[in-house]
């Protein structure tokens, strides 16, 4: 058995991920495409660093062929007139690495360069670049230094063709930040020994089923607890979770009084105690300060590893659709108006020139976290100078529903998650998007990538169209609803 440089990496993380990749991957759950997708962006990222290394070669062979792929690599490691090579493909000690990069110093020396689609180091990267300096090294490769590749978030687009000399920066790793080959082999033999076991190993979970990524078998080894489990407190630290559950304190009913929360924590627990929920005094005076007309407003956006349009960085957002839902007046009728880019042009103007035609005159445009939309709002300034004053007066505008539903809100369905799905569905009665083809906004992300794909049918086009469409008005519309609700209960003075 040998294991690749990925599912090492797993193993560092948690030896019973490792298992389970290996022998039962029909336990992962979550996105198939957005995992996909992820390993799509980094291949692309991959092909364009290359570019910075004019002549190297590339080892083509998949990974179906893997020891014509080492032979290859062989071949080429023997050929001083190569500069690099792309996808060098080692095997030592059980575990085959690809190499992003390896470049050749001189006649017989080289330096490893993993590349890496982030804007910056990461401390687990630390095991992937040890377990190709093991094996290369154990492979008999002279390694005159190892480099780490990633983008840079200064770059900025010409919107012609991609300069790898800058958008890229490549920095050495410092030796504290490097991990020695004796604890890179003695996680090897402990890992080849796990895998041959016949049952997976014994791991309880923790921090490191979501640090540093999220694991595929999350839900797997993590059960669904009751509702009014303590961990289900509005940002409650691990730490405090596990202090309550030491002393046998698994719900929030049991929680005493004296016990440190904070004050968004306690007001949780009064609320499930209760079973009802709980409204501030000071709601009613956060809601007058609503002016009409007023929009409704979500935005949708994609940001790329690698910049798209002219003027944009690495990881800038691309917005590609907008909704809003419009009331003149109160008890009028609320109208919805909608945008939603349908082919990969730069379609920014025509994005903030809809915008403005349906909130023009708005009196206040409710958002739900009004972070996301003012950067977005930035962004398009920065791209689009001649609308700055008509973005100035958006932002001026600009009434975040999240903000007022921490400060004045808790109902105990929140389960101590403000997001506006959790919050809709406890509140407002058939609210749901259990049965939407698109559901959270990285689907979005990915059902647009399909929508202005050329190889996509105009019937399957059409689909997705509505399904966006769906996904964003039901969004914008939840707005609404809300406010309309929080509005008759303040008015109400319930509590």
């Amino acid at each position: 058995m040998r294991i690749s440089k990925s599912k090492f990496v797993a193993g560092v993380q948690c030896l019973k991920r490792l298992y389970f990749q290996v022998h039962h991957p029909e336990l992962a759950t979550g996105s198939t495409e957005a995992t996909e997708a992820v390993m799509e962006q980094g291949h692309q990222v991959g092909l364009v660093a290359q570019k910075a290394f004019p002549g190297g070669v590339l080892v083509a062979e998949d990974h179906e062929h893997l020891d014509d792929a080492i032979r290859v690599t062989r071949e080429l490691v023997g050929n001083a007139e190569v500069p690099a090579i792309f996808e060098a493909t080692f095997e030592h000690g059980g575990v085959l690495v690809r190499t992003d990069v390896l470049e050749r110093r001189n006649r017989t020396g080289y330096r490893l360069i993993e590349v890496k689609s982030a804007t910056g180091p990461k401390p687990h990267y630390a095991y992937d670049m040890g377990i190709q300096k093991y094996v290369l090294s154990g492979a008999g490769v002279n390694l005159e230094g190892t480099r780490l590749m990633h983008l840079n978030r200064d770059y900025i687009f010409d919107g012609q063709e991609y300069d790898a000399s800058r958008l890229f920066v490549i920095a050495e790793v410092p030796q504290e930040q490097t991990i020695c080959d004796a604890e890179i082999s003695t996680r090897v033999e402990n890992q080849l020994r796990v895998l041959g076991q016949p049952a997976p190993p014994d791991v309880e979970p923790g921090r490191q089923c979501t640090e540093p990524v999220l694991c595929e078998f999350y839900d797997h080894c993590n059960p669904d607890l009751p509702a009014d489990h303590v961990s289900f407190l509005p940002r409650i630290r691990t730490e405090k979770v596990d202090d309550l559950i030491a002393s046998g304190i698994m719900s929030v009913h049991q929680i005493p009084d004296e016990f440190p929360l904070s004050e968004t924590q306690r007001r949780a627990v009064d609320a499930a105690k209760s079973g009802k929920m709980w409204i501030s005094p000071e709601l009613a005076g956060e809601l007058s300060t609503l002016r009409y007309p007023i929009c409704f407003m979500d935005f949708e956006t994609i940001f790329p590893a690698l910049p798209r349009f002219t003027g944009m960085r690495p990881y800038d957002h691309v917005p590609f659709q907008w909704s809003v839902h419009r009331q003149e007046r109160a008890g009028a009728l609320i109208k919805r108006y909608d945008f939603l880019a349908e082919s990969t042009s730069d379609l920014r103007v025509q994005f903030l020139e809809t915008l403005c035609q349906a909130i023009k005159m708005a009196g206040s445009i409710v958002v739900y976290n009004q972070g996301f939309e003012a950067s977005r709002l930035d962004e398009l300034a920065r791209w689009l100078p001649e609308h700055r004053s008509e973005i100035a007066k958006i932002k001026a505008k600009l009434w975040d529903l999240l903000a007022v539903i921490r400060r004045s809100v808790y109902h105990p369905a929140f389960r101590g998650s403000f997001s506006l799905k959790r919050v809709a569905a406890a509140i407002l009665p058939g609210m749901s998007y259990d049965g939407l083809d698109v559901a959270e906004g990285i689907q979005a992300g990915i059902v647009w990538a399909r929508l202005v794909d050329p190889a996509t049918s105009p019937e399957k086009k059409d689909t997705l169209k509505r399904a966006l469409l769906q996904y964003c008005g039901q969004d914008t519309l939840a707005l609404a609803r809300i406010i309309h609700l929080l509005t008759k209960q303040a008015s109400a003075g319930a509590v």
